[in-house]
């Protein structure tokens, strides 16, 4: 071989593992933020629990905002931005616990909804969203197999101001949704009020936690220990520290389960 041609094929096998490099580099950076996606995400799987009337599938989407589905039918409560649920399957059943804007979302509510969508809701709600039907503190209906009692969600202390709350008792509903017999309790916004603590045979716990607005992650606890779901889920607790609800229900036999509300 002379020399033009060997510093020639050199050129050329140079060339071939810059172009690799380039594009394994490439295809590093672009995967990058796709793999980060596919971590927060699997920080919120959807969590399944298996029924006498078959699995019910709960998907934690943002805050208090959260997916539920059995046989086909899908229920959301407190549908509200940041979700877009353009690609997310249309309700057949809404749920709204509260007047505030992270529960009560009337765009958001729009974007969820088909034309045989039902919704049940706080009365205070419905005087904002005409097309739901009331369910009130202490009300129990039924609906495609699940039975949905509104439980009491207030606050018992904390306010904007001396002598105001930032959750009168009576407005707002935390949900008990029973299905296949389990028993599944979303608080809504509330304190660890004595209707929360006199729960019976809760399979599942979502309950709440965040201040001024609801309460810290130890009164939390504390509630829980008192009604003793066999699983608490903590939600809508931006800005809580979940470490210390999980150490204050150490050696209870409550199972605590933490999941990403907040994906980036």
């Amino acid at each position: 071989m002379d020399r033009g041609a060997y510093i020639s094929g050199v050129q050329c096998i140079v060339a071939r593992i810059t172009m690799k490099a380039t594009l394994i580099l490439f295809c590093s950076v672009f995967a990058f933020p796709f793999a980060l996606a596919s971590l927060a995400h699997a920080a919120a799987e959807p969590q399944v629990f298996p029924t006498s009337a078959g699995p019910v599938k709960i998907t934690p989407l943002t805050h208090a905002t959260t997916l539920i589905e059995a046989r086909g039918k899908k229920i959301y409560l407190d549908p509200a931005k940041p979700v877009k649920f353009t690609g997310l399957p249309k309700a057949d059943l809404i749920l709204i616990t509260d007047i505030h804007g992270d529960h009560m979302d009337p765009d958001s509510i729009k974007d969820a909804s088909n034309p045989n969508t039902e919704i049940l809701a706080a009365p205070a709600v419905v005087q904002t969203v005409t097309t739901a039907k009331p369910i009130a503190n202490g009300e129990t209906k039924t609906w495609q197999g699940w039975t949905i009692e509104a439980i009491p969600a207030y606050n018992l202390k904390r306010g904007p101001a001396p002598g105001k709350l930032f959750h009168d008792k009576g407005r707002g509903n935390g949900y008990v949704l029973t299905y296949g017999g389990k028993r599944f309790y979303f608080s809504g916004d509330t304190e660890g009020v004595p209707e929360m603590r006199a729960l019976k045979n809760i399979d599942v716990a979502f309950v709440c936690m965040n201040l001024p607005y609801t309460m810290p992650p130890e009164e939390a606890a504390d509630a829980v220990k008192a009604f003793h779901p066999k699983i608490v889920i903590p939600y809508h607790y931006r800005g809580s520290d979940l470490a210390v609800f999980q150490k204050g229900l150490e050696g209870t036999g409550i199972e605590v389960r933490l999941l990403d509300w907040y994906p980036k």
